[in-house]
């Protein structure tokens, strides 16, 4: 009688689900950061508000357009030391 020296292979407690098709490519990393994201959404929020109201006041597009932008571009560098 002899005995095999591997009688069987452990079965592991918890099999490892099968992955993608490119299991061996690393994940991708997020073009934006969340922090990011949501400094930039509040700041196109900012300026839309500034703009519609810019507009409701002149009834000129191009104020209410600059107006909106200077208020986009302006709240970033705020947002982003309030929101950290």
């Amino acid at each position: 009688m002899s005995r095999d020296p591997h009688p069987h292979s452990p079965i592991p407690a918890r099999p490892e689900p099968p992955g993608p098709a490119g299991a061996g490519t690393p994940a991708e990393t997020p073009l934006l950061s969340v922090h990011a994201a949501v400094v930039f959404l509040a700041a196109v929020i900012i300026g839309l508000v500034m703009g519609g109201l810019m507009f409701l006041h002149d009834k000129s597009v191009p104020a209410a357009v600059a107006a909106g932008l200077v208020a986009a571009g302006g709240s970033v560098p705020v947002l982003h030391k309030l929101i950290g």
